[in-house]
């Protein structure tokens, strides 16, 4: 499918009003490109792997609609037919009436550029190039594993439509505190296991086997694309899907007091009802390893509160950017 795009160059302050605008003459789904930093709310419900590198904001904002694009060259809207220069002439009689009512929407330009489904589909591997994790080399299958790096721990991953790549800091942290209590004997649960690479990494670190669980369903073929790309053995993970705070037949089929360590990267409000639940999944010296918490204090408490009511003993806490981990252990 071919599509016309239309980027138009405002200012940050006139972007709603102009989508707004826009979408009564039938553009919508408007993208966004800006430079305005992330609230810690947005953070941390966008819980984003892979962002480019940003710039200080400096005001301007562009804003792109796209609009399929006919093999007679025509653009659809509101399933009618018309000509591409005709629609960015509409586009510019409604910015010239917002202008009108003494709105500063900056310079107001309008592009037109066509493209393809596959520039969208590709436009964020740019993004997304192999990195370390202390010793370990994280690559996605475009690159090649340098000769240098050979003898290093790699895993393989190529970040999916719905789940991370090891590049956020909640993972990172996660991943060191498991290297920290994996042994070969260990059972570990992965609660929210998404593209599975907490899991797959405690595999290849030596685990004995690996239960995830996980509300999507797409985490199913992300993680058997994973275990396979890594060469992991996938009997030793078993993944269920649905939500173990809640439904006591995925609490049954995760089993009670069989895992040496649960693992947990989430956000702070679903670790706090998960801790209480999740106890009873662990063996009595357990280990119980959460992130996903933005280190604003209040949301490292409430979890940690969670975990003490719950009969769990904090073993230690860590950080990177504006993210934190809590560690802790159920009594033996």
């Amino acid at each position: 499918m071919r599509w016309m795009r239309y980027r138009i160059k405002t200012k940050t302050e006139a972007e709603d009003i102009i989508i707004s605008t826009l979408y009564d003459i039938g553009l919508e789904g408007a993208q966004i490109e800006d430079k305005i930093p992330l609230t810690p709310l947005e953070k941390e419900q966008m819980f984003v792997d892979i962002l480019p590198e940003t710039q200080d904001d400096d005001g301007v904002a562009f804003l792109n609609f796209f609009v399929e694009l006919n093999d007679e060259g025509k653009v659809l809207v509101e399933e009618e037919e018309t000509d591409p220069e005709e629609l960015r002439s509409r586009i510019r009689a409604e910015l010239d009436e917002l202008k009108e009512f003494n709105l500063d929407i900056g310079e107001g330009s309008i592009e037109l550029e066509s493209t393809e489904d596959i520039d969208w589909i590709n436009n964020w591997k740019k993004y997304f190039h192999q990195f370390y994790i202390d010793d370990i080399l994280v690559i996605p299958s475009w690159e090649e594993v340098p000769e240098s790096d050979k003898d290093k721990m790699v895993l393989h991953i190529d970040p999916g439509t719905a789940f991370g790549t090891g590049m956020h800091e909640t993972t990172q942290l996660c991943i060191r505190q498991l290297r920290k209590f994996i042994n070969k004997t260990t059972k570990i649960l992965d609660v929210g296991t998404g593209s599975g690479i907490l899991g797959i990494l405690s595999l290849m670190m030596g685990a004995e086997s690996v239960v995830g669980t996980d509300l999507d369903p797409c985490a199913v073929p992300a993680v058997e694309d994973n275990l396979k790309n890594n060469g992991v053995d996938p009997s030793k993970f078993e993944l269920i899907i649905g939500n173990i705070i809640t439904e006591k037949d995925v609490q049954d089929q995760v089993g009670y007091e069989k895992y040496d360590i649960v693992v947990a990267n989430i956000l702070a409000d679903v670790l706090v009802p998960l801790t209480p639940v999740i106890v009873d999944q662990m063996k009595p010296g357990a280990v119980y390893i959460t992130s996903g918490i933005l280190n604003d204090n209040d949301k490292e408490f409430r979890v940690k509160d969670a975990m003490t009511a719950a009969g769990l003993e904090i073993v230690e806490t860590t950080y990177q950017g504006e993210w934190a981990s809590v560690t802790a252990r159920k009594k033996g």
